[in-house]
């Protein structure tokens, strides 16, 4: 007998996480590395064009271009503590695609910081850094 008292829950949920992974493995072992975190890596950027005519003006032609909307997409991750990572970089490297600068990404960076805090400025801006320099955009 052990001094330590045994959680059920815990048992539960490690035994759920094994079995979890035994049959990811089986299914397919390529899944066995796969992180959350590489996503963004698997996921080509869009063309331009395409953002446009997905994101932008196409359907509304008064409204928002994929530029605007893709920035205020990155406001909005950023607002909520920067926590989507890999959908961070993926905004970013599409918003470059449809026309932003470095600056008016870190000019929407940085307004967020008035909502979400310093800190949630402080990752998105690391991402988004990261993000740009992967792609070599200035």
């Amino acid at each position: 007998m052990t001094d330590t008292p045994t959680n059920p829950f815990e048992a539960l949920m490690r035994q759920t996480q094994e079995m979890t992974e035994t049959w990811v493995k089986s299914l397919n072992p390529a899944l066995a590395n796969f992180t959350p975190a590489a996503m963004d890596k698997m996921w080509p950027t869009v063309p331009a064009e395409m953002l446009e005519a997905f994101l932008g003006r196409q359907f509304n032609p008064g409204g928002l271009d994929a530029k605007t909307r893709l920035l205020l997409t990155l406001l909005g991750l950023t607002i909520q503590g920067a926590l989507a990572e890999a959908q961070i970089r993926l905004t970013v490297r599409h918003a470059v695609e449809a026309g932003a600068t470095r600056q008016e990404v870190a000019e929407t960076i940085g307004l967020a910081a008035l909502f979400g805090g310093v800190p949630s400025m402080n990752k998105a801006m690391e991402l988004a850094t990261e993000a740009l320099d992967t792609e070599g955009k200035a």
